[in-house]
């Protein structure tokens, strides 16, 4: 799993270009704006993802220059609720995301994420921001792009839950900001609570 900073590692890191710092800090902000810090709290049942946002910010160094791709015809067949906080505005762009894509969503905005992520199975290093859930009982977690969905539901591993996408990157579908792009993983969750690595994404066209 890609690995994350501390916000004191960032803090410490003198030798980091003003300009790099300064883009970090907006491209925080932004992210925070569009999926709350508590949000990711309240998913996580803890802390350890609320730094996320704020390590990956420095990471963002390539730019998305595609435009958006759907297939309706995607997950046409496919329906599942969506777990997720009511004022997240990330997660309501990731449903709009799977739905031009197919999906038949059905949102639930709950006050306790954590009690649905550990009902279905979701370890606590593989959370996000809400959970979708198929009606067979696979598990989407966080903004995992509508062509790995549909690809893992044709053939899905005998061992596995679903796939996750941790913490937030940039440029992930829901997570669009100023044609940004970090590269990112998308995880497979096992049954015996493993994870392992389905896909790495390198590029925003990777993701259509």
């Amino acid at each position: 799993m890609m690995p994350f900073a501390t916000k004191s590692t960032l803090k410490s890191d003198s030798h980091m270009p003003k300009l790099i710092r300064g883009s970090a800090i907006l491209l925080t902000a932004a992210i925070l704006s569009a999926c709350g810090q508590s949000d990711i709290n309240a998913a996580s049942g803890n802390t350890s993802n609320a730094s996320t946002a704020e390590t990956n910010a420095p990471q963002v160094t390539q730019t998305m220059t595609n435009t958006q791709v759907i297939n309706p015809d995607l997950l046409k067949n496919v329906s599942a609720t969506v777990y997720k906080d009511a004022n997240c505005g990330c997660c309501k762009e990731w449903i709009g995301h799977a739905e031009d894509n197919g999906l038949n969503a059905t949102a639930n905005d709950v006050a306790y994420l954590a009690l649905f992520k550990d009902r279905y199975g979701v370890p606590t290093d593989m959370r996000s921001c809400h959970t979708a859930v198929t009606t067979d009982g696979y598990v989407f977690e966080g903004h995992v792009p509508a062509k790995y969905v549909a690809e893992f539901l044709a053939n899905p591993p005998s061992d596995a839950i679903g796939l996750a996408v941790p913490g937030m990157p940039v440029g992930s579908p829901g997570m669009e900001y100023q044609n940004q792009f970090m590269p990112y993983q998308v995880m497979q969750m096992n049954k015996d609570g493993t994870s392992q690595v389905y896909v790495n994404v390198e590029s925003a066209e990777q993701q259509l």
